[in-house]
């Protein structure tokens, strides 16, 4: 399975908005183990500098431990889990808001739009 990527973001940042997104939906579980750099260069058709730079920022940003000789996993801190979901629900919030300010839409109108939904 290769993965459809945009060209308005580099891969290595679509790729870790992609794990945080499955770690955050409860796909990914605290404890997990990622497939190996190889693997998942494999199967998201990327080169695999490209995952291992996913990885290396994975691990700045204290979402994944890597385990010498056992491989790299989600981390178990679920507070640095429900930081992260929180952090990207504000971004994704803000920029919702500004792409309905920019066509001129209120937030009273963008509102009653969800509540009919």
């Amino acid at each position: 399975m290769t993965v459809d990527f945009s060209k308005d973001k580099p891969i290595y940042s679509q790729l870790v908005d992609r794990l945080c997104g499955e770690v955050i939906k409860g796909e990914l579980k605290p404890g997990d183990r990622l497939p190996s750099v190889r693997e998942y260069a494999l199967e998201s058709g990327v080169n695999v500098n490209t995952v291992q730079r996913v990885y290396k920022e994975l691990e700045a940003m204290e979402m994944t431990d890597t385990k010498r000789g056992q491989g790299t996993f989600i981390t178990m801190n679920e507070q640095r889990i429900a930081e992260l979901r929180e952090t990207m629900k504000r971004q994704l919030a803000q920029s919702f808001l500004a792409s309905i300010e920019a066509f001129g839409f209120t937030k009273e109108e963008i509102i009653e739009v969800l509540r009919n939904k």
